[in-house]
């Protein structure tokens, strides 16, 4: 059984870092990209960054680009979201999401696994 499971949320002030974790189990993921999406509240599902298992190339959507990181510790089992310089407009849900390696980053559709999510909250 595949499972993702998310943690590391919080509460945090703008400025502040938070470190996200992904534990992934139930199957070889060297074949898949891992994601990061977030749902802010009364928004859609957003493509946030992505990291492939096995070469680690990485992408991110521009609104996090410079103060999000994605890694993975394939030891481990892990992907992470490195965050800093949070904004308030960074307040969201993250999720962790697998999908096929050949797929498109940005549509949820193309990703078949999900973790349940944690919720990331910046005050100002």
């Amino acid at each position: 059984q595949v499972q993702l499971v998310d943690s590391g949320g919080g509460l945090v002030q703008a400025g502040d870092s938070l470190r996200l974790s992904c534990a992934v189990s139930g199957r070889t993921f060297s074949s898949y990209a891992m994601g990061w999406f977030r749902q802010a509240p009364g928004k859609e599902r957003e493509f946030v960054a992505r990291i492939t298992w096995s070469s680690g190339m990485t992408y991110y959507a521009d609104s996090v680009k410079g103060r999000f990181t994605i890694s993975r510790d394939i030891a481990k089992n892990t992907v992470f979201l490195q965050m800093n310089s949070l904004k308030p407009e960074d307040t969201a849900v993250y999720y962790c999401a697998a999908r096929g390696l050949y797929l498109s980053d940005y549509a949820r559709s193309n990703y078949a696994y999900w973790g349940q999510g944690t919720q990331v909250t910046v005050s100002s």
